[in-house]
């Protein structure tokens, strides 16, 4: 049996805050995530959070595709920033972690998706910028954090032609939204492929890259019910599949 495509999905530590095991830490992930993989047939394979550096090379050989998922604000000392009024918790040891993985990841040629703090990320580690908090954007800004069920789409974007992200979606679609920051300055290697209707960047791919894709909004949460969500994790295992079956 042809092995299937390991698909690692970055995590973050969550502390019980009550209960026998209070301050206790846990490595994990949302389950939507392993949920949206294991349907587009990928292996979901959670890499465990840890600031070894060698252990985290060590762990970015072990697959074949790459999720950046969401999670903390990035540091603002990661684009020359200092902390803005509005900036939320921040996890400076993810940042230096996911930025490993991204960078090992790239050095083998995987393919690889950022979703919302993982687009961020992705910006930041190639130069770019980002908006402390949405407040800070001149001018009308839309509601960015819903405060409706993670399924429910609540806003339109506009989506550039001959990009991934169109091949799916088409010219227009509704996401859902659960982001304080934005994107500011994208990095020169990056084309913005997808905004909101108020400027906000949604969606990023490498100018050159065979699939470095990255999404503001949350495709995992709506891939249980929602064809296209679900279709961007298919595309991305299909890429994986690709250069396994390549090499």
């Amino acid at each position: 049996m042809e092995r299937k495509p390991i698909i690692g999905i970055s995590s973050s530590i969550i502390v019980d805050d009550s209960g026998s095991f209070a301050g206790y830490k846990r490595a994990y992930v949302n389950k939507d995530y392993v949920d949206a993989v294991v349907r587009a047939g990928g292996v979901p394979l959670i890499i465990p959070f840890t600031t070894n550096k060698e252990v985290i090379i060590n762990q970015a050989q072990l697959i074949d595709g790459l999720i950046l998922s969401g999670g903390h604000d990035v540091s603002p000392y990661n684009y020359g920033q200092e902390p803005s009024q509005k900036l939320g918790e921040t996890f400076p040891e993810r940042d230096t972690y996911e930025m490993i993985l991204l960078e090992e990841s790239k050095k083998r040629n995987i393919p690889i998706l950022g979703i919302c703090r993982g687009s961020q990320l992705i910006n930041v580690a190639a130069g770019g910028t980002l908006y402390q908090d949405l407040s800070l954007i001149p001018g009308n800004v839309l509601k960015h954090f819903q405060g409706s069920k993670p399924t429910l789409k609540t806003h339109m974007i506009k989506i550039e032609e001959n990009s991934v992200i169109a091949s799916i979606f088409g010219k227009e679609t509704m996401v859902n939204s659960f982001h304080h920051q934005a994107l500011d300055k994208v990095a020169d290697e990056f084309r913005v492929v997808a905004r909101a209707s108020d400027g906000v960047v949604e969606a990023i791919e490498h100018k050159t890259y065979k699939f470095l894709v990255a999404v503001q909004w949350h495709p995992e949460m709506m891939a249980v019910n929602d064809k296209a969500a679900q279709k961007l994790f298919e595309k991305f295992v299909a890429e994986v599949n690709l250069r396994k079956n390549n090499l």
